[in-house]
């Protein structure tokens, strides 16, 4: 209604405009057309005169102009813009056009029109007797009740839009019988019901192939029969609003001068009936209606009564949903109590109900307000005896009581401590004095269902038998001895104090070896739950602590979630990636982590969420990484760190003969007797295409022999096929690794060493050249010799090849006095594969050595390898990864390696067949290297690769 207040003030400052413009399309050749502005029509008699020439107007305008005409009279006084809505732009358009008319017929002499005041006011007729139909689906538009329709219907949406440029702004929506009918048009008016709602339309949006409108019932009315509509009419106001004024003028006063006003009027009524006849518009558009009277009736007990049900159902509708607040405050604007009126009562209470179509046009067609009430009391009463049924039966309760029945029945079997029962009883009772449909309601209630879904005191029974687990353990992967040698000695550990404690454990190592798959493994063999979550890249600590209960949305952390999912207090949580765990504004996840991996706290680890101490001391957890410097000390300290080293060629090809080959094999389809792969095959593929530590790229490049086998054999090219060493390369391609060796026989000034890389181990080879030559004294006296570093070396290996050129240089002066060859020589060092990232301080020894060599133009042994950190005193000290390096070294050909000192224990760790054949030196002072590189009586010969 204030839209529509607002479009009315507006249409009443362009009064003038809209007479005007209606007698000129009423009389286009009558001496009206010089009329005055009404503005200025005096009072007392003239007034008079001016009102009695109004009615004598009107009644000819209403009766000899037709449908068509009587749309026209108006013009475009009022148009709203495309995007929809009213406005009352276009008067002012029409008023300036009416200025104009003045000016040109000015010399018809002076003229007081009569003061037309019923057209002032936009306010909704009492009687509107044609109207279009617009016919909707599933609810029906109940008055003082706003609604939103989309129209597609072409001819409609023009009318529609007609009828809003007219400054009528209503229509008849009227519900369809069939609800499939997505039609906006009918094609007859049996297609509807015939007891519609007539409406005003508020606002109208066009969106280019629909309009959509916000209409607000008023009132009930009734088809009585269907009208035809004009369309010519409309066009040809669209073309008479486009033209120019000067042409308009021009033609008005050609009218004017050529014929009289009656045979004008009776040409357009020819000329707009035979239209009407000749063209036809398809569908029901306009219809003629009436309104519907309610019957009399008296505010008896029995309509007192049903209104106060119909009262308290209303209440417990817009409790259940407040969007239907706004509904309800718009029938208030009344101006009276809707609950004293019985009709907008009984509207209300069916206009928020979900009843079926034909239920609401009973009410809608309901003329008796005591059946109307009762229609709606009685939809009431079935819902609630349903409520009652349900709940007989089993299928519904009532919210609180079956809330609070279900989290009790939880805490059945379940050992709560107390102060976790005090909480839940807490919240019990608050939820009891909380109403349904309250926000804090849903918060307690989401509380009490995690408290209750925790599995206090439960426990799932572990297996501690040795052997067992170590079945299990053998059964899934090989290797690994480390790891299933702490397993097998915690569960030792539990059988003997006869029950089961947490611990936290680190999986440390490159990718792919099975840090991950393992910690299933455990989880299997200890029969405990296995829960995983990753922490890469993590940067919310609520993720590991939960949120306040106070955020919407908020949850509990990840070990609750764990608790609940496994439903046992001792599961096995595996935290992937610890070692790449992030940090964000909203805190550090890692600082969080320290009270989670904390065997003296976690006992009573507190989640935000919940808020209550949680016991997290029975939970095994595994922790896994790749390197260890990205791990905080704090965090590093609570953990046990259990390496996983990268496996050597032996152990993959044992891998893939006991795990791969069958998994994969089976994945594909195909049995042993269609695929075979050769052992030596397997050899190939893992020291020329799979080198890395772990076992990830094997595993691809076997299930991609697999694939083109399944291929060869579905598409008819073979039946069986064995993959052996000969065509191999017919289902992986060409080899990627080639050569073991970048120099079979190394020159002076070459030295091979051994580097960790995150793939493994790997040979390096330190290459070193003079640069210029030797210049013994310059312009500004003697030269003094410089060098310089190439191979994308990290800070720590350019501070090892400084601190590796002054021991050289100190070191040949004790042993060679008189070779001052690094005095004056300018040396360049390069460690070849420039596109690798390398750094680390374990090339020291070699890159000392290939200086020695270099200065004293001997090379060094061909079969020997080194590794080691040297100071600037000539100390070699301790290096990581001696696994890996070995396996590189042995890899390469080498038969002697140089170790550290202190990596002694590392290297009696190593199997068997990993040191067997090889030639180690201990070594705890460079001096002891030069000696063994420098025998000359070994014959340097190059080795196979």
């Amino acid at each position: 209604m204030r839209a529509w207040r607002s479009y009315g003030a507006a249409s009443r400052s362009a009064s003038s405009v809209m007479i005007r413009a209606g007698l000129n399309a009423l009389f286009p050749r009558s001496p009206l057309r010089s009329l005055r502005s009404y503005s200025s029509v005096p009072s007392g008699a003239s007034s008079r005169s001016a009102r009695s020439a109004a009615s004598v107007l009107t009644d000819r305008w209403r009766s000899r102009v037709t449908a068509a005409d009587a749309a026209g009279c108006q013009r475009r006084f009022l148009s709203g813009n495309k995007g929809g809505g009213f406005s009352g732009e276009d008067g002012g358009e029409s008023s300036a056009g009416s200025a104009g008319d003045e000016e040109s017929g000015g010399d018809e002499g002076p003229y007081v029109p009569p003061q037309m005041t019923a057209l002032a006011p936009m306010l909704v007729p009492e009687v509107f007797p044609n109207v279009p139909l617009v016919a909707v689906n599933r609810n029906p538009v109940f008055p003082r009740f706003i609604k939103i329709i989309e129209v597609r219907n072409t001819q409609l949406v023009e009318l529609l839009r007609q009828k809003v440029r007219l400054a009528q702004p209503y229509a008849g929506v009227f519900l369809k019988k069939d609800d499939n009918n997505e039609s906006d048009v009918v094609e007859s008016l049996d297609a509807v019901y015939r007891t519609g709602t007539f409406v005003q339309i508020h606002e109208m949006q066009d969106l280019g192939d629909r309009l959509r409108m916000i209409v607000m019932g008023h009132r009930r009315i009734r088809i009585n029969k269907q009208l035809d509509v004009e369309p010519e009419e409309a066009e040809s106001l669209e073309e008479e609003a486009e033209q120019p004024k000067a042409v308009r003028r021009k033609q008005k006063r050609s009218r004017k001068d050529s014929a009289p006003l009656a045979e004008v009027m009776e040409e357009r009524v020819r000329e707009a009936q035979f239209a009407a006849e000749a063209l036809p518009l398809p569908g029901v558009l306009m219809v003629e209606v009436d309104n519907v009277v309610h019957e009399e009736f008296q505010v008896t007990e029995e309509v007192k009564a049903l209104t106060a049900e119909i009262v308290k159902t209303i209440r417990d509708i817009i409790a259940l949903n407040p969007l239907y607040r706004e509904s309800v405050l718009q029938m208030m604007q009344a101006g009276q109590r809707v609950v004293d009126n019985p009709i907008y009562l009984s509207d209300m209470g069916a206009a928020l109900t979900g009843a079926e179509s034909h239920e609401l046009q009973d009410v809608l067609e309901e003329t008796k307000v005591e059946e109307k009430i009762k229609q709606t009391h009685r939809k009431y009463l079935l819902q609630e005896q349903l409520k009652i049924i349900k709940k007989e039966l089993g299928l519904e309760k009532e919210d609180k009581d079956a809330i609070e029945e279900k989290f009790r029945e939880r805490l059945k079997d379940r050992t709560v401590p107390q102060h976790i029962m005090d909480v839940i009883n807490e919240e019990l009772n608050k939820l009891g004095l909380l109403d349904n449909h309250s926000s804090e309601f849903n918060v307690t209630r989401n509380y009490l269902d995690w408290l209750t879904s925790m599995p206090w005191g439960t426990n799932s029974e572990e297996n501690l038998e040795l052997s067992q687990a170590k079945e299990v353990l053998e059964e899934d992967h090989y290797g690994m001895e480390d790891v299933k040698k702490r397993i097998l000695e915690f569960i030792a550990v539990s059988q003997l104090r006869g029950s089961t404690q947490g611990k936290i454990l680190c999986f440390y190592g490159p990718p792919g070896v099975g840090k991950t798959s393992i910690a299933r493994s455990i989880a299997r063999a200890l029969n405990r739950e296995y829960f995983r979550f990753s922490v890469g890249g993590m940067t919310d600590v609520a993720e590991i602590k939960g949120h306040r209960r106070t955020y919407v949305g908020a949850m509990p952390g990840k070990i609750i979630q764990c608790l609940k999912k496994t439903k046992t207090e001792n599961p096995l949580v595996l935290i992937d990636e610890v070692d790449k765990i992030g940090r964000g504004y909203q805190g550090d996840p890692s600082s969080a982590l320290l009270e989670l991996l904390d065997p003296e706290q976690n006992a009573n680890f507190l989640d935000h969420y919940l808020d209550v101490p949680v016991d997290l001391s029975k939970v095994l957890f595994i922790c896994t990484a790749n390197v260890l410097d990205t791990i905080p000390e704090p965090l590093r300290d609570r953990m046990e760190m259990i390496n996983i080293s990268g496996y050597v060629a032996q152990e993959k090809l044992a891998i893939a003969e006991r795990y791969l080959v069958p998994q994969l094999r089976t994945l594909c389809g195909l049995d042993e007797q269609k695929a075979k792969i050769t052992p030596e095959a397997l050899s190939v593929l893992i020291r020329q295409y799979c080198r890395e530590s772990g076992v990830r790229n094997l595993q691809k490049q076997v299930e991609k022999v697999f694939r083109k086998v399944a291929f060869r054999i579905v598409n008819g090219e073979e039946t069986e096929v064995n993959v052996n060493q000969e065509n191999l390369q017919d289902y992986v391609g060409k080899p990627i690794f080639t050569v073991d060796r970048m120099y079979d026989v190394t020159p002076p000034g070459v030295v091979m060493g051994l580097a960790w890389t995150a793939m493994g181990g790997s040979t390096l080879f330190i290459e070193t050249s003079l640069r210029r030559p030797r210049e013994r004294q310059g312009k500004d006296g003697p030269k003094e010799g410089s060098l310089e570093v190439t191979g994308q070396l990290g800070d720590v290996m350019k501070e090892s090849a400084k601190i590796a050129y002054t021991f050289a240089r100190s070191f040949l002066m004790k042993e060679q006095p008189d070779n001052d060859f690094f005095v004056d020589s300018h040396i360049h060092l390069h460690v070849p594969e420039g596109a690798t990232p390398k750094d680390g301080p374990s090339a020291g020894c070699t890159i000392v050595t290939a200086l020695l060599s270099l200065a004293t133009d001997t090379p060094a042994r061909q079969n020997v390898a080194m590794t080691g950190e040297v100071s600037l005193t000539g100390k070699i000290l301790p290096v990581g990864g001696i696994k890996e390096k070995t396996i590189a070294a042995k890899r390469a050909g080498v038969t002697c390696i140089i170790l550290p000192a202190e990596n002694r224990k590392d290297f009696s760790d190593l199997a068997e067949y990993i040191t067997e054949g090889l030639e180690v030196h201990f070594v705890e002072n460079y001096s002891e290297i030069y000696k063994i590189v420098s025998e000359m009586q070994r014959e340097s010969l190059p080795l196979d690769s």
